[in-house]
């Protein structure tokens, strides 16, 4: 059986990658073109995310003590700004609902009124209206 030994990349490539699948590039097609499993080009994209150029680790394996003290500084306002990006998203989500309430209160109020003057034009004087109940 052969073994296949794992492919290291460097932190060059591995942002060149990021910036090609930011850019709007297909990671199915990218992972193709590369021979890189899809899933690893989207960890990649996450720790950018996460924690910016440095999170881009060179090699396999876990970082340093050093490496990871850095890497965690490094995420300190990575991580907010990331809680900034995702309270702009549930703002605007609920913007969106907020808007689409509006709409359904206009057609209703709308509906209403039709109804309404439907109902004012048959009880006008003169207008037929439906016979009485009989009470025997």
């Amino acid at each position: 059986m052969t073994r296949e030994t794992r492919r290291r990349f460097s932190r060059a490539f591995k942002l060149a990658v990021v910036e090609r699948l930011a850019a709007g590039e297909s990671g199915s097609a990218l992972a193709r073109e590369l021979s890189i499993k899809r899933g690893l080009l989207y960890r990649w994209r996450d720790h950018f995310r996460a924690g910016g150029e440095l999170a881009l680790r060179p090699g396999p394996g876990r970082p340093k003590q050093a490496e990871a003290r850095i890497l965690a500084a490094a995420r300190g306002p990575a991580s907010s700004a990331s809680d900034l990006e995702q309270a702009r998203r549930q703002i605007a989500a609920l913007e969106r609902k907020v808007g689409q309430q509006q709409l359904d209160l206009d057609f209703f109020k709308h509906a209403l009124r039709h109804l309404e003057a439907s109902r004012q034009a048959s009880d006008a004087p003169g207008a037929t209206a439906s016979s009485p109940i009989s009470k025997r």
